[in-house]
């Protein structure tokens, strides 16, 4: 039985600053307060998602909880004094569209604010006089949920915090709605605690963004799954490519995931032609009885031909880490698909057993697409309840799904557990085994360590 459950509290307005009080009612009819309705059901502070729901030998007593999300009985906002400004940043990812959308139409139609505008280019929009701020409108916004990318433009980097507080200042804004991952929610939350040092009466709200699904805490994140099914593509020109270059074809494709193999394994699960999958968490092993090459030899002796699935932080034991950082302070990633195709390339040869290997590396592809059906819903639901949530005073939190119900998340703890990699030892990576075929290279623990080391939570 669980005796002990320990909330993790969001920041609230109404400590420090006085609330509206303005009775929550769905005003989807700016025109006719007759129209609107109530909410079929309105959440309060006791309305909370348990984190850790499996148990074994029920020793455990205790556990997280996390605030559900949804509309709450009153506003901390008048809606009609809301000036709330959303922005993009990092990376693309399918469904970044949507969110903007979904966030600007609970603003606008739920609870009937007038004022939205997009902060274009990242946190660099706030201050670079190049990138003026797009005011949203329903025409503005119509479709997009149908085009990758975001409407608004992204960037890495580029976050000042006095310049974008002096933008929040001179223009008014009190709600700001910041997409993005790890990196980017820390920004947000300083920026949180720097409105609330300043007396400044303003909601942050995020909502996590990457494709890599290495965001803690989360059952995953916007645009992850669109990603699987996007690099479907990829895989089955690999099968293609190497099924029918004669006697002996070799197809690798190299997909996104810095940290993580969430992605790579994912989709490579989704395939079910893949015959070698390589990620950041598992060793490579080249030679030996664990060696990829021998496993590759024996497959293609098997069956003619081999699909290989790597991700981009695959090998940093091999090929060593590099020193240099992109604009969001990642390091650079070596080449490791060109150094897998060289060393099959090699290996084969060696062999007496030349092989023709084609490389697909459509990491940009996949992050570019519109979102799935599934995301599409994702997108909403997220969108409305970051409204939900800000509307209600909330700040310095995010939203996101906690088995499987949308919660409130205050930011420092997400970002503590970010970026989060694949359990080694876990079942997913198991699946991969067992599809694959494909030694083992894990050492349980050096794996346990790695987790540790990384302060990182595991699925």
């Amino acid at each position: 039985a669980i005796r002990e459950v320990h909330l993790a509290e969001v920041a609230h307005l109404g400590a420090a600053f006085p609330s509206a009080g303005v009775e929550n009612k769905m005003r989807f009819d700016r025109t006719d307060d007759e129209r609107n309705i109530e909410y079929n059901q309105l959440l309060e502070d006791d309305d909370v998602i348990l984190y850790s729901v499996v148990r074994k030998g029920c020793k455990k007593t205790s556990t997280k909880a996390f605030l559900r999300a949804g509309p709450r009985p009153t506003n901390h906002f008048e809606p009609k004094t809301v000036k709330a400004a959303i922005v993009t940043c990092g990376g693309l990812c399918p469904g970044l569209n949507n969110v903007i959308r979904d966030i600007y139409h609970s603003l606008t139609q739920l609870y009937g604010c007038e004022h939205v505008m997009g902060i274009r280019g990242g946190y660099a929009g706030f201050y670079d006089a190049s990138l003026e701020p797009l005011r949203l409108t329903d025409e503005l916004v119509a479709g997009i949920h149908h085009q990758g990318g975001t409407l608004l433009g992204s960037s890495r980097g580029g976050f000042d915090l006095e310049k974008i507080m002096g933008f929040l200042e001179r223009n008014g804004v009190n709600q700001l709605y910041v997409i993005g991952g790890d990196g980017t929610h820390r920004g947000a939350h300083r920026v949180a605690m720097e409105c609330l040092a300043r007396g400044l009466n303003v909601a942050v709200a995020g909502v996590p963004k990457t494709i890599d699904n290495d965001i803690g805490l989360l059952d995953r994140t916007f645009g992850f799954k669109t990603s699987i099914e996007a690099a479907q593509a990829a895989i089955q020109s690999a099968k293609v490519e190497a099924t029918c270059n004669l006697p002996r074809g070799v197809g690798i494709v190299k997909l996104m995931g810095r940290s993580s193999g969430f992605l790579a394994a994912h989709a490579a699960l989704a395939s079910g032609e893949v015959d070698l999958c390589l990620v950041p968490e598992v060793p490579i092993v080249l030679d030996g009885p664990k060696g990829l090459l021998p496993h590759l030899k024996k497959r293609i002796q098997e069956q003619g031909h081999a699909v290989v699935v790597v991700a981009e932080g695959a090998g940093e034991e091999v090929l060593g880490a590099s020193a240099e950082t992109d604009a969001s302070g990642n390091k650079k990633l070596p080449k490791i698909g060109e150094w897998i195709k060289e060393q099959i390339d090699r290996f084969f040869r060696e062999e007496g057993m030349p092989a023709t290997i084609k490389y697909i590396d459509p990491s940009y592809m996949i992050r570019s697409v519109p979102a799935n059906a599934a995301d599409s819903l994702y997108c909403s639901v997220l969108g409305q309840n970051a409204v939900h949530g800000a509307m209600a005073g909330y700040t310095a939190f995010t939203v996101g799904l906690i088995n499987n119900r949308v919660a409130y998340i205050p930011i420092p703890m997400l970002t503590a557990v970010s970026p989060r990699v694949m359990d080694p030892c876990g079942r997913t990576w198991e699946r991969v085994l067992a599809e694959t075929r494909q030694p083992n290279t894990v050492d349980p623990e050096k794996a346990k360590l790695l987790i540790n080391r990384s302060n990182k939570t595991v699925i």
